[in-house]
């Protein structure tokens, strides 16, 4: 015998995860917090899995996870096929969730999506992630689509090539000539204080890693913000990987120096989306990858 996925149940174990608490799943969805309870244990039961990790906010198990990316991938059948009968609902728009890298975010990809056509009635949700985590953002099902590092295609969805992000080592002049200057570039950088984007930043330390054993020195300032990054580096808090397409500007102006022209860095990106027949996030996609073919390698 087949096992079905009641639809109240399903939108309500999303509604759950979407606003944290049972208490607040049932204010949305202007049921009794007994019935939203009643609903996601009867799912469990149906599946014969925990589905939920009840904390404060609670989370979905990987088996909800599944559950989850089910969901939200209905609604937005639902909302497309509502929109090709003419029966939106009223002054309702279409809601796209995306995760970007903070690089692609500031440079290019906000360019992307005011290429979607007009006559799309979108409002875009952007979650700001490293690219090397943006995929596992798609696999818990928090967004329809994601820039990201990884070619492996995550369950039910397709992956495309966008192009390469080249980043090139940068310093301030002065700073090059205070803490650079007297001996070799990669014992000098390796000592030297450095600029990363958070504690999960590997650039920096991949790229002196290529030049010699062990990455870059204890003294490292985070800068959690792509501009504010290019800031610290310009200022001279530190060196660090800078995207091409924003250090071009500050190395002709002399702003920046690029302390090895010949050895930059290129991250592949890629565009990976649900494997839906969605005109919205086709929409999208494509203007994501015309914008990514004009400013990637």
């Amino acid at each position: 015998m087949m096992t079905e996925l009641p639809l109240d149940q399903v939108r309500t174990l999303l509604a759950v995860v979407d606003e944290g608490t049972f208490d607040a799943a049932a204010a949305a969805l202007h049921v009794t917090p007994s019935a939203v309870s009643q609903r996601v244990k009867a799912l469990e039961q149906r599946t014969g899995r925990v589905l939920l990790v009840r904390t404060k906010p609670v989370r979905p198990t990987e088996s909800g996870e599944v559950v989850v990316r089910f969901a939200r991938q209905l609604a937005r059948l639902e909302r497309d096929a509502l929109a090709e009968l003419g029966m939106p609902g009223e002054g309702e728009v279409t809601r796209v969730s995306v995760a970007v890298n903070a690089d692609s975010l500031a440079t290019w990809f906000l360019g992307a999506l005011t290429r979607v056509p007009q006559r799309e009635r979108l409002c875009f949700e952007l979650r700001r992630e490293d690219e090397t985590r943006t995929a596992e953002m798609l696999r818990e099902g928090l967004v329809m689509a994601a820039v990201t590092s990884s070619p492996d295609a995550v369950a039910g969805c397709s992956v495309r090539l966008l192009g390469r992000m080249r980043y090139v080592a940068a310093a301030s002049p002065g700073f090059a000539e205070r803490c650079l200057g007297g001996g070799s570039l990669r014992d000098g950088l390796a000592a030297a204080p450095v600029v990363t984007f958070d504690r999960s930043d590997d650039i920096q330390d991949g790229f002196l890693r290529k030049l010699r054993r062990g990455g870059a020195g204890s003294v490292r300032h985070a800068v959690p913000t792509s501009e504010g990054f290019v800031d610290a580096v310009v200022l001279g808090l530190g060196w660090g990987m800078v995207p091409e397409v924003q250090a071009g500007k500050l190395l002709r102006t002399g702003r920046l120096i690029s302390l090895a022209p010949d050895q930059p860095v290129d991250v592949p990106l890629y565009w990976q989306q649900w494997k839906l027949d969605s005109p919205a996030l086709a929409a999208v996609a494509s203007a994501v990858v015309d914008a990514a073919s004009e400013t990637l390698r």
